[in-house]
C-alpha cells in the first residue's frame, strides 16, 4: 500500500472522513512512519545483508571504537576483513563483563587481532584494538532507511501483507491524545493490541542486549 491509501485507510477506520479533519495528514503521516519502525523492531521484519552502508565500515590500525549505522539496531553476524585475499574472521559479541572475567583489566588496552566485539547503542568496540587496516563486515536488522513523505511512497521494505496493520498504530496515536475530541482510551487500547497481535510485543533494550551478547557468531569466508 502507498502513503495515500494507508492515510485512506486511517480516515475510514478512524471516522475522520470530513474537512476539517480532527488529525492533520502531517500527524497521521508521523504516526504511520512510527509504526513502520515499531513494527520493524518488534518483529525484526528488515534483515539487512548487502548494503555497504550499514553492513561494512573501515577499520584503521589501532582504533577500537567505531559508529554504527543509524538504522542498525541489533547484529545478527560480525567478522573482521583484512581485505587482502584472507578470509574474514568471525567475531564474537560479548559483554564488557564477559571479557573482565576472561581478561581482567587487561581486554582495554590489548593490540591484535580481533576476536571480541562490544556493541554499543550506537557504536562497536572491537577487542583486542586492531593491530592492522581492515574492514567490519556485519549482518543485521534494521529500520527504514527513508521515511515516507510522498502519496506514492510505500512503508520501507516491508512485505504487502504488513501494511494494513500499520494503521493500527496510527488509530492508537490518535485516540490517546488527551484533552481532544478525538480522545477514547478504549479505542486506543484495542487499536495498540491489535497492532501487538500481528507484529508482537516490543523488546525492551536489555533484552535484545542480552539476546546478542555471548551468542556464538558464525565464521563465514568472504572472498575479496
Amino acid at each position: 500500500m502507498k502513503l495515500s491509501e494507508l492515510l485512506r485507510r486511517f480516515r475510514v477506520e478512524a471516522n475522520d472522513k470530513v474537512q476539517p479533519y480532527f488529525n492533520e495528514d502531517e500527524d497521521v503521516i508521523a504516526w504511520l512512519n512510527e509504526a513502520v519502525e515499531e513494527a520493524c523492531i518488534r518483529g525484526r521484519l528488515i534483515h539487512e545483508m548487502q548494503n555497504p552502508d550499514v553492513c561494512r565500515i573501515a577499520v584503521s590500525q589501532g582504533n577500537s571504537l567505531y559508529s554504527l549505522h543509524e538504522s542498525l539496531y541489533e547484529i545478527s553476524f560480525l567478522a573482521f576483513d583484512y581485505g587482502d585475499g584472507r578470509c574474514a574472521r568471525g567475531v564474537e559479541i560479548v559483554s564488557p563483563e564477559y571479557l573482565d572475567r576472561c581478561f581482567y583489566d587487561n581486554w582495554r588496552t590489548m593490540q591484535g587481532q580481533p576476536q571480541y566485539a562490544i556493541q554499543n547503542d550506537r557504536s562497536i568496540q572491537l577487542v583486542p584494538a586492531p593491530d592492522e587496516d581492515g574492514s567490519i563486515v556485519l549482518n543485521g536488522y534494521r529500520l527504514p532507511l527513508t521515511a515516507m513523505q510522498n502519496d506514492d511512497e510505500a512503508p520501507g521494505d516491508l512485505f504487502k501483507g504488513h501494511h494494513v496493520h500499520l494503521v493500527q498504530w496510527a488509530l492508537h496515536m490518535a485516540f490517546s491524545i488527551p484533552d481532544t475530541e478525538f480522545f477514547d482510551p478504549n479505542r486506543a487500547a484495542i487499536a495498540e493490541q491489535k497492532f501487538t497481535d500481528y507484529f508482537g510485543e516490543r523488546p525492551d533494550a536489555d533484552l535484545r542486549r542480552m539476546t546478542r551478547e555471548d551468542m556464538p557468531q558464525t565464521v563465514v569466508p568472504i572472498m575479496p
